[in-house]
């Protein structure tokens, strides 16, 4: 009976934890996030308002922790800028007179965060997300996690299932799932990493729908990892 409860203990401290594949080391990152193709009939099929975003051909964003985004783009000859602190999202388009603020604290699902790139700091998972491992990978050695929202968020119930590459500590596949009826939306497959001041990051991101159809594919270009931001490109007052 010893013998059973001490190898139980052992298999258990062996189970791996989201913890274990956070990219402890990135604090900030900038990148220029270009479309390389899409087909809107496909990224329909996804969500409006994802497709929505590949009319953005090419966006410039800056990411620092915690949960600061900012992204500039053109669409034809109209300026955007998004920028997100925390739960506030500010829109802005000066061209067509728009500034808009949202709070989106008890809105999750719609919050962007550095997991939409593909990328984990710790603080995504200090009370907004929680991660269960589900197993390991037979064929790649990946871990694989089931991804849903902290206490007090999780009234949405999508989620994502996520592999992880043990040693480059980089998402490598995400499903994303529906927060109504729990069904597959989309599938990122995120390849061609690169390691910038020792943190990996993919520079190819291809995104399929549920019917497995190719619907986009964007390509990460000028990284720069660590940079010093000021807080201020992030105001959103």
């Amino acid at each position: 009976m010893c013998l059973a409860i001490f190898a139980a203990s052992i298999a258990l401290t062996q189970t791996p934890s989201i913890q274990d594949v956070l990219q402890t080391n990135l604090k900030s990152a900038t990148f220029k996030a270009v479309v390389g193709s899409s087909n809107m009939a496909e990224l329909q099929k996804i969500n409006k308002d994802f497709a929505q975003s590949y009319r953005f051909k090419s966006m410039d964003v800056w990411l620092k922790e915690p949960f600061m985004i900012r992204m500039e783009s053109k669409v034809d000859d109209s300026e955007i800028l998004m920028v997100i602190n925390g739960p506030i999202r500010k829109l802005s388009i000066p061209k067509a007179r728009l500034s808009q603020k949202l709070n989106l604290q008890n809105s999750p699902g719609k919050r962007q965060t550095a997991f939409d790139f593909g990328l984990m700091p710790p603080d995504l998972f200090d009370g907004f997300f929680k991660a269960d491992f589900v197993r390991t990978d037979r064929r790649t050695g990946e871990y694989v996690f089931d991804v849903t929202y902290g206490p007090g968020l999780d009234k949405d119930k999508s989620r994502h299932r996520i592999w992880v590459d043990p040693q480059k500590k980089m998402i490598t596949r995400r499903q994303w799932f529906a927060n109504r009826g729990g069904f597959l939306m989309a599938t990122f497959e995120y390849t061609n990493p690169v390691e910038v001041a020792g943190v990996w990051m993919p520079t190819t991101i291809t995104v399929s729908n549920a019917d497995n159809k190719l619907a986009g594919t964007t390509n990460y270009k000028d990284i720069q990892v660590n940079p010093i931001l000021a807080d201020s490109l992030f105001s959103v007052g």
